[in-house]
């Protein structure tokens, strides 16, 4: 069973994390991976993402939600026997993914399970760069989001 951490801080009272756990374990196993894997989710503002976007990504602007994955490939690093191995770390911006939910109408229940999908989606390796790309990412989140009974239309997350 993998292990996901979720680090909610003052959202905490706002979130429910068995839901951000399942949205990440839907997630893996839609992917096929199994085994002792591990990751954290991290709910933050949009000064924390702002400040992570602009040192990672060069841009100087608040973002829903990033990933950091463990290896640039998407394969999960290489642990020792009986330790788990770490794909890396999801932070989401708890007020734009509010913003985000209440602009399009839907619970932000459903916004954060679009995200923490997006986010171990990129952990695992996929991109939305090119057109190509971007259709499988988004029909394997349509899929992952289908198991989980959320029903929102996918944007530009």
């Amino acid at each position: 069973m993998p292990k996901i951490h979720v680090r909610a801080g003052v959202y905490r009272p706002q979130v429910d994390l068995r839901q951000l756990r399942q949205a990440a374990v839907k997630t893996l196993a839609h992917q096929n991976i199994q085994g002792n894997v591990e990751l954290t989710i991290a709910l933050t503002g949009d000064d924390k993402t702002h400040a992570l976007n602009r040192k990672h990504r060069g841009m100087d602007a608040p973002t829903d939600v990033l990933a950091f994955a463990e290896t640039e490939t998407g394969t999960p690093f290489v642990a020792a026997p009986g330790e788990p191995a770490y794909l890396g770390d999801v932070v989401i911006s708890f007020p734009r993914a509010e913003a985000q939910a209440k602009a399009s109408g839907h619970p932000v229940a459903s916004e954060l399970a679009l995200l923490v999908v997006h986010g171990v989606l990129h952990l695992l390796g996929h991109d939305h760069a090119k057109v190509r790309e971007k259709r499988k990412m988004w029909t394997a989140q349509e899929g992952i989001l289908r198991d989980l009974g959320v029903r929102i239309k996918i944007g530009e997350a």
